[in-house]
């Protein structure tokens, strides 16, 4: 998750990822995972410079606060939480880079930017306008090294095998999103905070934060033993963020992968009347951490504020019918159908039955969305 100016009762939907991701791993009987949080922003540069309590509070501590501050009235993750700007993030990210430029897929080029002439903030070369970072409508057009990838030596930047079960429903507007990004991404930006790159002689540069969090993942995956980690991600951010991670999906053994979800309608679902209607009270919490995250990873284009009545009396149907203990062959084939990414069993009233019974002793680490902070 990006740490923005927010809350997860302002915006549950932002809370999507972890919940489906924690869901997902419960269900297959492993260990609770790290929340992982995207600290390398400009817009954590700019609030950070603008605080009145900036002489005394670091860059690094006040990220640290804002994530901490959105689990304050619940139970913290069981999991942990890490960020992109992590020192191990931050020593394999170097260590990738170098093995990169050592095999020729990144490079150090000499390249035309515009640079503000207050701040030194690097835009595009062809980037008007007032300089994000500080505000000044200055800026000069410079030479600089950047770390470069070029995407036309490296093949596709994205394809079904980076997609956790892509061959049930192909995202091929993705691949074509990603298909057209430019040929020469640039890798290195200047932020306050972030992968320093200065050991690489980038001075003033770090790692562009796209790249950067699919470091995060692997990093927390190394530490938990993972070779087949699955980010958990909205089809937007993945055309975001994809063709920029490209170089840094694999590590060793590692191989990392995106789970599409799509967006929960929180708003829909947020209504005390719907629960009195339905008689469905005893699940609200269970719906909108649980059961709505799971659906999303089915409605990967989102999920419709029509369908949430439906939904929810699917769920309470199912949650009356949960079996004390579930048949083993039951959970099983559920264990499967999730490790393959089959989502459909969301729909399932046995299955879903199934699953409520499985998580029956499973306490969420984030506790539930209404009056959450």
């Amino acid at each position: 998750m990006q740490n923005g100016d927010f809350t997860f009762a302002e915006r549950p939907g932002k809370a999507a990822g972890i919940r489906l991701a924690e869901a997902l791993n419960a269900l297959l009987g492993l260990a609770p995972v790290p929340h992982l949080w995207n600290t390398v922003t400009l817009a954590g540069d700019v609030r950070h410079r603008g605080a009145a309590d900036r002489g005394t509070v670091g860059r690094r501590q006040r990220e640290e606060e804002a994530f901490v501050a959105k689990y304050a009235t619940g139970p913290a993750p069981r999991g942990g939480l890490r960020t992109d700007a992590d020192h191990q993030v931050v020593c394999l990210a170097l260590e990738m880079t170098r093995g990169l430029l050592a095999d020729g897929t990144l490079t150090v080029r000499d390249l035309p930017v515009r640079l503000c002439t207050r701040c030194g903030y690097m835009a595009g070369a062809d980037t008007a306008g007032d300089c994000r970072s500080c505000g000044h409508g200055g800026s000069r057009v410079a030479r600089r090294p950047l770390l470069i990838f070029d995407r036309t030596a490296h093949g596709p930047v994205l394809g079904r095998e980076d997609v956790h079960a892509a061959g049930a429903r192909t995202p091929s507007h993705l691949f074509t999103i990603a298909h057209h990004v430019p040929r020469l991404l640039v890798l290195s930006r200047t932020r306050d905070h972030g992968v320093d790159l200065a050991p690489l002689g980038l001075e003033g540069m770090v790692l562009d934060p796209r790249a950067g969090l699919h470091v995060a993942v692997l990093a927390a995956a190394g530490e938990f033993g993972s070779v087949r980690p699955v980010m958990t991600v909205t089809e937007n951010a993945a055309a975001n963020v994809a063709a920029y991670g490209a170089p840094f999906r694999r590590y060793g053994p590692m191989r990392l992968r995106y789970a599409l979800h799509g967006k929960i309608p929180y708003e829909a679902a947020a209504s005390d009347q719907l629960y009195g209607v339905h008689r469905a009270q005893a699940v609200q919490d269970l719906f909108t951490d649980w059961y709505l995250p799971l659906c999303a990873a089915r409605e990967r284009a989102g999920i419709s504020a029509a369908r949430i009545p439906a939904l929810l009396k699917l769920l309470r149907r199912a949650h009356l019918a949960r079996p004390a203990t579930p048949p083993g062959d039951l959970v099983a084939d559920l264990r499967h159908r999730v490790t393959a990414g089959d989502m459909r069993w969301v729909t399932d009233a046995r299955a879903l039955a199934c699953a409520l019974s499985a998580r029956e002793d499973t306490k969420g680490p984030m506790g539930p969305t209404r009056g959450a902070p």
